[in-house]
């Protein structure tokens, strides 16, 4: 119990600093490991012997957060779940509210038309779809996620220039996800190192 416990942690461990890695580290903290030993010693029976186990999962309920980390790691190919484009945000706008990312379907919710401005469809001359706000600022810095409303009287917010034209969302038809992180490897050799752990252990008593 005590070696699948150790294998099963350095495996969550190393999936989680290999998704740190590939820009992924929120995601990793979605990423959970259990055991056994963990479930007051419980131990399965199996004819004459028993079994022990260690494992890694997701702990997170969430749809989105299951799909983009079994997107990452096993790779997909993504399509609008509805309507004709996906829509990707930009460096201007926020990428979440508290806990919640931002899509133009809560863009308004979340209070961003009017810390913002408005989202506006607009094709450019090449055909690509875009979602944009007009007469807002952006940082003077050249900050990200810094778009902001003009004041009621027009004027700028400090530290803000004033932008004709904001990017909000980028619209594509599809896009795939080519996979970042080898789960499989890294429990593959979680899986051989169980012999050495196991060893380790019989050594201590």
């Amino acid at each position: 119990m005590n070696a699948t416990h150790i294998a099963a942690s350095r495996a969550r461990a190393k999936v989680q600093t290999e998704m740190r890695s590939a820009g992924l580290g929120r995601l990793g903290n979605a990423v959970g490991s259990g055991s056994d030993l963990e479930k007051r010693g419980a131990v399965r029976s199996q004819g004459v012997g028993w079994s022990a186990s260690g494992w890694v999962h997701i702990r997170s309920q969430s749809d989105r957060t299951v799909g983009a980390i079994e997107a990452y790691t096993s790779g997909a190919d993504i399509a609008p779940r509805r309507g004709r484009w996906l829509w990707i945000p930009t460096d201007d706008i926020p990428a979440r509210v508290g806990r919640r990312s931002i899509t133009p379907d809560n863009y308004t919710k979340l209070g961003l038309a009017t810390k913002i401005g408005p989202l506006v469809f607009v094709m450019t001359p090449s055909g690509h779809p875009l979602l944009v706000v007009k007469g807002a600022s952006l940082s003077a810095s050249g900050k990200s996620r810094s778009a902001k409303s003009l004041r009621k009287d027009g004027g700028l917010r400090k530290g803000q220039i004033a932008a004709e034209t904001i990017v909000a969302f980028v619209g594509i038809r599809r896009t795939s996800r080519a996979a970042r992180v080898d789960v499989p490897a890294i429990m593959r050799e979680a899986q051989a190192s169980l012999q050495g752990l196991i060893e380790q252990q019989l050594g201590r008593r």
